[in-house]
């Protein structure tokens, strides 16, 4: 069947962790370092304790995700950006492809095959995410971005977290800048930290949903559509909360690529 005439106007924007994959990207990200002797099982531990921390607490306080971003852009100052973008590449087809949800992945293909351009927006490092959305044969991504010169990160962030009312701000950003109409938009979203995100289109789906989210798509008649079987997301692969997630497994993953720019 041929593909359909692109819609210029329409779009669909989907989040990654525990919605377009299982688990958080930039721990499987840093599972993928720790193979290669980058990162230690020591470390891997407390970064995954600290995610479920996260996760139990909900712990989104604006003050944590701050020092965790200072932390983490103290370590990424120096390291080479070719260097993530290669380890990215190489990790996701190791250890990321077999955590793409098959249904959600459906579900943007067929947004593809309708000619609508479909973009990842998460607070994950862009680089990383957008050789998620490579891989997946998707239009781009938005992602955290973290400033650069040279090609080497000067440790600090262009902008904010990619997180919460941020993924809203981008997503209206390239909506003026592709003259695409929000009305005929879609977003897909496990959290209800995406709220924002989720409201500003005229289709919203609720993807593996936390509780939250669940009970906010059914009172405004969102479609909810759950790809996991046996038990709930919080007892599946490594779910965290979003924004903090993202930037702690960043400062794991910075500090094993800063060990190897200085083993050079």
């Amino acid at each position: 069947m041929p593909m359909a005439e692109p819609d210029p106007c329409a779009a669909a924007f989907f989040d990654v962790d525990n919605t377009m994959m299982r688990g958080a990207s930039i721990y499987h990200f840093a599972r993928g370092l720790a193979a290669r002797g980058l990162f230690t099982t020591r470390d891997l531990v407390r970064f995954a304790v600290g995610q479920a921390v996260f996760r139990v607490r909900g712990d989104e306080n604006p003050e944590h995700i701050a020092k965790a971003r200072e932390t983490a852009l103290a370590f990424v100052a120096g390291s080479k950006v070719d260097d993530i973008v290669r380890l990215g590449e190489e990790i996701y087809d190791e250890v990321m492809a077999d955590r793409i949800w098959a249904g959600t992945r459906a579900l943007a293909q067929g947004h593809l095959d309708a000619g609508r351009r479909v973009w990842l927006v998460t607070a994950t490092p862009v680089e990383l995410a957008s050789v998620i959305a490579q891989r997946l044969g998707l239009t781009g991504a938005l992602g955290t971005v973290a400033e650069t010169k040279d090609g080497v990160y000067t440790g600090r962030l262009v902008g904010d977290l990619l997180h919460g009312p941020a993924k809203a701000e981008a997503v209206r950003a390239l909506a003026r800048r592709e003259g695409l109409d929000l009305s005929r938009c879609s977003a897909y979203s496990d959290s209800a930290n995406d709220l924002p995100l989720l409201s500003l289109v005229g289709h919203a789906t609720a993807i593996n949903p936390d509780t939250e989210l669940r009970e906010h798509a059914r009172e405004n008649g969102w479609r909810i559509r759950d790809f996991r079987t046996g038990r709930k997301a919080t007892m599946i692969g490594l779910p965290i909360a979003a924004g903090a997630g993202a930037i702690v497994g960043g400062v794991a993953a910075a500090a094993a690529l800063r060990r190897l720019h200085r083993s050079r």
